[in-house]
């Protein structure tokens, strides 16, 4: 994870080990300084998330950089609840666009603070997965719903 003076401006998934979290954390922020203490109540509720327990994460967030649009439906993602799906026409809807659906899509394609900005509970209006950009892509998504108890037939 990565944090301003504002805020948490990034977050990574958990990888297949933690030499790739590191790298991955290096590539993604070069001029980042390690700090193994960064957000200790936040490190905690991740951990209680992949162990499949309901968490509320009330961290703040900064979203310098990115356009009043891509704010918005962050922050309108945000607010989608634990165990809980959504739509990407549904969240256009929400920031007051109608027929934004793909716009949408395309800032959940590049949410920086996945889980913490839920985009894991964005479905396709007929139901589909739609993409993941975390390493694992879909199947990563799969699993996580299911970890919140979403246990839908999911179509692919």
């Amino acid at each position: 994870m990565a944090a301003s003076e504002k805020g948490l401006c990034g977050l990574c998934l958990p990888t297949g080990s933690i030499r790739q979290a590191r790298e991955l954390a290096r590539r993604r922020w070069p001029d980042a300084a390690p700090t193994p203490n960064l957000l200790p109540k936040l490190q905690e509720q991740v951990r209680t998330y992949f162990l499949g327990q309901p968490v509320r994460f009330r961290v703040p967030l900064d979203l310098t950089g990115l356009t009043d649009f891509q704010q918005a439906v962050l922050r309108a993602c945000r607010a989608i609840d634990y165990g809980t799906t959504t739509t990407y026409g549904a969240l256009a809807a929400a920031v007051g666009r109608p027929g934004a659906a793909r716009a949408v899509g395309a800032v959940m394609a590049r949410n920086p603070i996945p889980l913490i900005i839920p985009c894991h509970r964005v479905l396709g209006a007929d139901g589909r997965l739609g993409g993941f950009s975390a390493e694992g892509g879909v199947d990563v998504k799969r699993r996580m719903l299911r970890l919140e108890g979403l246990y839908l037939e999911l179509k692919p």
